[in-house]
């Protein structure tokens, strides 16, 4: 199985002025590493397992947004296309298996809206070139409340102020290779 894993302090928004190490990993592809086709729209569009260690004490919930800000044209990109948000992740879940779905989310877990107008995983499907696909997690020192499925600038803006940690790892996929 191959492991790798991303992290990021956020030591000026950490509780305390202590920087966090928290990390995100998959066992199915390392950070900076291509995506195995079954997580895309060319295979089964299954979400990838991940999981993560190092969340801060204090933290009441996490959220996971995963997008690719190479869209349409790494070469030219022109937005950000959201393929996954999840919050209210309770803080104890220490992953997510492959191929989760609405339903086997751990409990409390809510989803917010991707760019395809829905809620759920939606895997890379780029039109042209090699893209990354940036898997976040945030620690948050609150539970979101107020929210019904929101967009990720929705979940960004009410995360403003409560990150004790963020880690991130990236997988790069890119069509008919």
């Amino acid at each position: 199985m191959l492991f790798a894993a991303a992290d990021v302090a956020v030591s000026e928004e950490s509780k305390g002025g202590q920087g966090m190490s928290m990390k995100i990993e998959s066992s199915e592809f390392v950070h900076n590493g291509d995506m195995p086709q079954r997580f895309t729209c060319d295979g089964q569009d299954l979400s990838p397992p991940l999981s993560w260690s190092g969340v801060p004490e204090g933290a009441k919930s996490l959220v996971l947004i995963v997008d690719d800000p190479d869209a349409p044209d790494p070469k030219a990109p022109k937005m950000t296309w959201v393929h996954w948000v999840l919050y209210n992740i309770p803080t104890d879940a220490g992953g997510l298996p492959e191929g989760v779905s609405s339903g086997s989310l751990p409990p409390g877990t809510a989803e917010g809206v991707n760019d395809w107008k829905r809620t759920g995983y939606g895997g890379p499907c780029p039109p042209v070139g090699r893209h990354r696909y940036f898997h976040k997690l945030y620690a948050l020192d609150t539970v979101l409340s107020g929210l019904h499925k929101p967009s990720k600038t929705q979940i960004e803006n009410a995360m403003k102020g409560h990150i004790l940690a963020q880690a991130e790892l990236i997988g790069l996929y890119q069509r008919g290779r």
